[in-house]
Protein backbone atom coordinates (compact mmCIF):
# COMPACT_ATOMS: atom_id res chain seq x y z
CA UNK A 1 0.00 0.00 0.00
CA UNK A 2 1.64 3.19 -1.35
CA UNK A 3 1.66 6.25 1.21
CA UNK A 4 -1.00 8.17 -0.88
CA UNK A 5 -3.37 5.26 -0.26
CA UNK A 6 -2.35 4.97 3.62
CA UNK A 7 -3.27 8.21 4.02
CA UNK A 8 -6.50 8.33 2.46
CA UNK A 9 -7.72 5.26 4.15
CA UNK A 10 -6.32 6.64 7.69
CA UNK A 11 -8.73 9.81 6.28
CA UNK A 12 -11.39 7.46 6.22
CA UNK A 13 -10.97 5.34 9.11
CA UNK A 14 -11.00 8.88 10.79
CA UNK A 15 -14.05 10.32 9.35
CA UNK A 16 -15.68 7.08 9.97
CA UNK A 17 -15.05 7.39 13.90
CA UNK A 18 -16.20 10.93 13.60
CA UNK A 19 -19.54 9.98 12.00
CA UNK A 20 -20.25 7.38 14.16
CA UNK A 21 -19.58 9.78 17.29
CA UNK A 22 -21.99 12.36 15.89
CA UNK A 23 -24.56 9.36 14.71
CA UNK A 24 -24.36 8.11 18.03
CA UNK A 25 -25.26 11.41 19.94
CA UNK A 26 -28.15 11.53 17.13
CA UNK A 27 -30.21 8.88 17.44
CA UNK A 28 -29.62 8.86 21.17
CA UNK A 29 -30.82 12.48 21.21
CA UNK A 30 -34.02 10.97 19.15
CA UNK A 31 -34.37 7.95 21.00
CA UNK A 32 -34.67 9.77 24.72
CA UNK A 33 -36.58 12.65 23.07
CA UNK A 34 -39.62 9.95 21.64
CA UNK A 35 -39.49 8.26 24.87
CA UNK A 36 -40.18 10.88 26.40
CA UNK A 37 -42.85 12.15 24.18
CA UNK A 38 -44.30 8.85 24.32
CA UNK A 39 -44.46 8.63 27.47
CA UNK A 40 -46.10 11.60 28.16
CA UNK A 41 -48.94 11.77 25.56
CA UNK A 42 -49.23 7.84 24.81
CA UNK A 43 -48.96 6.40 28.51
CA UNK A 44 -46.04 4.04 27.10
CA UNK A 45 -42.94 4.00 25.82
CA UNK A 46 -40.48 1.79 23.87
CA UNK A 47 -39.96 -1.18 26.08
CA UNK A 48 -36.05 -1.29 24.43
CA UNK A 49 -35.25 2.17 25.09
CA UNK A 50 -33.49 2.24 28.12
CA UNK A 51 -31.18 -0.57 27.70
CA UNK A 52 -30.40 0.91 24.25
CA UNK A 53 -29.83 4.62 25.83
CA UNK A 54 -27.51 2.63 28.35
CA UNK A 55 -25.34 1.25 25.86
CA UNK A 56 -25.43 3.95 23.89
CA UNK A 57 -23.94 6.35 26.63
CA UNK A 58 -21.14 3.65 26.76
CA UNK A 59 -20.41 3.85 23.12
CA UNK A 60 -20.31 7.67 23.13
CA UNK A 61 -18.23 7.83 25.90
CA UNK A 62 -15.37 5.03 24.45
CA UNK A 63 -15.43 6.50 21.17
CA UNK A 64 -15.38 9.83 22.20
CA UNK A 65 -11.95 8.89 24.09
CA UNK A 66 -10.88 7.46 20.30
CA UNK A 67 -11.63 10.85 19.07
CA UNK A 68 -9.29 13.01 21.96
CA UNK A 69 -6.77 10.18 21.61
CA UNK A 70 -6.34 11.12 17.94
CA UNK A 71 -4.08 14.19 19.07
CA UNK A 72 -3.16 13.40 22.71
CA UNK A 73 -6.43 15.90 23.99
CA UNK A 74 -7.71 13.85 26.41
CA UNK A 75 -7.77 15.24 29.61
CA UNK A 76 -4.31 15.39 31.55
CA UNK A 77 -2.35 16.52 34.77
CA UNK A 78 0.82 18.38 32.98
CA UNK A 79 0.96 21.22 35.07
CA UNK A 80 4.58 20.05 36.04
CA UNK A 81 5.64 18.74 32.64
CA UNK A 82 5.22 21.83 31.64
CA UNK A 83 7.58 23.36 33.65
CA UNK A 84 9.90 21.02 33.27
CA UNK A 85 13.28 21.35 30.68
CA UNK A 86 12.76 20.83 27.02
CA UNK A 87 14.86 17.84 27.43
CA UNK A 88 13.14 16.30 30.30
CA UNK A 89 9.98 17.22 29.05
CA UNK A 90 10.27 15.26 26.07
CA UNK A 91 11.27 12.10 27.90
CA UNK A 92 8.68 12.62 30.13
CA UNK A 93 5.67 12.80 27.49
CA UNK A 94 7.23 10.18 25.92
CA UNK A 95 6.93 7.86 29.35
CA UNK A 96 4.06 9.04 29.66
CA UNK A 97 2.30 7.82 26.38
CA UNK A 98 4.10 4.74 26.42
CA UNK A 99 2.86 3.66 30.31
CA UNK A 100 -0.58 5.14 28.95
CA UNK A 101 -0.13 2.36 26.27
CA UNK A 102 0.35 -0.30 28.11
CA UNK A 103 -2.57 0.46 30.40
CA UNK A 104 -4.42 0.48 27.51
CA UNK A 105 -3.51 -2.90 26.12
CA UNK A 106 -3.53 -4.50 29.75
CA UNK A 107 -7.40 -2.98 29.84
CA UNK A 108 -8.04 -4.31 26.52
CA UNK A 109 -6.90 -7.76 26.63
CA UNK A 110 -9.07 -7.94 30.25
CA UNK A 111 -12.10 -6.55 28.39
CA UNK A 112 -11.73 -8.92 25.31
CA UNK A 113 -12.02 -11.77 27.91
CA UNK A 114 -14.79 -10.46 29.37
CA UNK A 115 -16.62 -9.90 26.27
CA UNK A 116 -15.63 -13.88 24.93
CA UNK A 117 -16.82 -14.89 28.26
CA UNK A 118 -20.21 -12.94 27.82
CA UNK A 119 -20.27 -14.40 23.97
CA UNK A 120 -20.09 -17.73 25.55
CA UNK A 121 -22.74 -16.72 28.52
CA UNK A 122 -25.23 -15.74 25.49
CA UNK A 123 -27.37 -13.35 27.11
CA UNK A 124 -29.59 -10.76 25.15
CA UNK A 125 -28.88 -7.40 26.01
CA UNK A 126 -32.44 -6.16 24.21
CA UNK A 127 -34.49 -7.53 21.39
CA UNK A 128 -32.36 -9.94 19.13
CA UNK A 129 -28.82 -8.08 20.04
CA UNK A 130 -26.74 -9.90 22.74
CA UNK A 131 -24.64 -8.51 25.37
CA UNK A 132 -20.77 -9.29 24.10
CA UNK A 133 -21.93 -7.25 20.84
CA UNK A 134 -23.00 -4.06 22.67
CA UNK A 135 -19.73 -4.70 24.84
CA UNK A 136 -17.25 -5.03 22.12
CA UNK A 137 -16.58 -2.15 21.61
CA UNK A 138 -14.91 -1.83 25.26
CA UNK A 139 -11.76 -4.15 23.74
CA UNK A 140 -11.93 -2.31 20.22
CA UNK A 141 -11.51 1.11 21.32
CA UNK A 142 -9.19 0.61 24.25
CA UNK A 143 -6.80 -1.04 21.75
CA UNK A 144 -7.16 1.91 19.45
CA UNK A 145 -6.26 4.39 22.05
CA UNK A 146 -3.24 2.08 22.74
CA UNK A 147 -2.32 2.15 19.68
CA UNK A 148 -2.12 5.39 18.92
CA UNK A 149 -0.50 6.31 22.32
CA UNK A 150 2.34 4.05 21.02
CA UNK A 151 2.95 5.37 18.17
CA UNK A 152 2.38 8.70 19.43
CA UNK A 153 5.56 8.22 21.66
CA UNK A 154 7.57 6.56 19.10
CA UNK A 155 6.88 10.11 16.91
CA UNK A 156 7.54 12.82 19.68
CA UNK A 157 10.34 15.08 18.38
CA UNK A 158 13.58 15.28 20.22
CA UNK A 159 14.22 18.71 21.01
CA UNK A 160 16.59 20.14 18.56
CA UNK A 161 20.54 20.72 20.68
CA UNK A 162 21.53 23.93 20.53
CA UNK A 163 25.04 25.38 20.18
Amino acid sequence: MSGSALKKFHQFLLKTETNLLVSLLLLMVVIAVTQIVMRNFMGAGLIWAESLLRITVLWLALIGAMVASRNCDHIAIDVLVNKLPEKIRYIVMRLNRVITALICFVIAWYSLLFVIDEYQYGGIAFGVIPHWLCEAIIPISLFIIAMRYFVSALLINQPEKQN
